[in-house]
């Protein structure tokens, strides 16, 4: 796939969705997937629920078990929010999807690379994600995982002769599998790099990169919460590698050009990338670090050196 978003896209659009019909989603839903909800409501009166959070910050699947209806027609669920270390109960939601029935369509983007995944055992029907975040590959890749007794259910939402074959005149078969979502026209040397960098990733076990990246991600938070003026905003119980803050005067946009002059790369997270987590909870930008497994012990010093300089002085 061309990204996780493309990937995501393809899942999407190709459920057929009416009026009346409902999709389940978290409040802390990427705005890429939430503004894709926005469109199918437009287009054929479907209806988005936002499933609560519990106490901890994290999408309730008991909530969810209570909201499920005849009319429930897709629950979809970011797995790591892009806004921070949140990490959503994807394989219990995956139990209620299954209980009911309902397609479950699992945003990994921000997973794939730094936690384990076993489709099995999350239970998801889809599952996207993108080759350029935490499995280090090139951009412009990502990919679908499509459980197969979906093929008998929904078509991709597009389709070329490389996904279906022109059978006849008046018709078209699709591929048998889940390769009919994929298109002619692709890039091979970014699929080998994105072949590459799984190797990789699978060569280190994503358990030892799992522990390697909470290790590092802990200690971020812990000396970051102890800054005056830093408040770190990442929620839920287990948390993933993404650690949000902001200064309560310094904007995150000059922390981040700050750090850069120290060759120190982070991001910015705006509210509008999760709107409805980012108004409920009344946050600003965000400065988002991303520890990897390969950043030193040192580099994470230096970091937290960095951060005391600009914040603190």
């Amino acid at each position: 796939m061309g990204s996780a978003t493309r990937a995501w896209q393809l899942a999407f659009y190709g459920i057929d969705f009416g009026e009346g019909d409902r999709i389940l989603t978290s409040r802390a839903e990427y705005g890429a997937n939430y503004v894709a909800f926005l469109q199918m409501q437009k287009r054929t009166g479907c209806k988005i629920a936002v499933i609560p959070d519990d106490a901890s910050g994290v999408t309730d699947p008991s909530a969810l078990e209570e909201m499920i209806d005849e009319r429930s027609k897709l629950i979809a669920i970011t797995w790591i929010p892009t806004n921070g270390g949140l990490i959503n109960p994807a394989i219990e939601i995956g139990r209620v999807a299954r209980a009911h029935n309902i397609p479950y369509l699992l945003d990994a983007c921000q997973a794939a690379g730094q936690l384990p995944i076993d489709v099995n055992e999350i239970g998801c029907d889809f599952l996207t994600a993108a080759g350029r975040k935490w499995l280090r590959g090139p951009r412009a890749t990502g990919f679908l995982y499509v459980r197969r007794h979906m093929l008998d259910r929904f078509e991709p939402a597009v389709i070329d002769h490389d996904g279906a074959r022109w059978a006849s005149a008046s018709s078209y078969e699709l591929k048998p599998n889940a390769r009919r979502y994929e298109v002619f026209e692709r890039a091979p040397a970014l699929q080998l790099g994105l072949g590459m960098a799984a190797s990789y990733t699978l060569q280190l076990g994503l358990e030892p990169i799992r522990e390697r990246v909470d290790n590092l991600a802990q200690t971020l938070r812990g000396e970051l919460a102890g800054l005056s003026g830093i408040s770190v905003q990442d929620l839920g119980v287990e948390k993933a590698g993404l650690v949000t803050f902001s200064h309560e005067r310094i904007g995150a946009s000059d922390i981040k050009s700050a750090l850069g002059q120290k060759n120190i790369n982070v991001s910015v997270s705006t509210p509008d990338n999760t709107l409805l987590d980012s108004t409920a909870r009344a946050l600003p930008d965000l400065v988002r670090a991303s520890p990897h497994y390969y950043n030193s012990d040192d580099e994470i010093a230096a970091f937290l050196d960095a951060v005391r300089e600009i914040c603190v002085g």
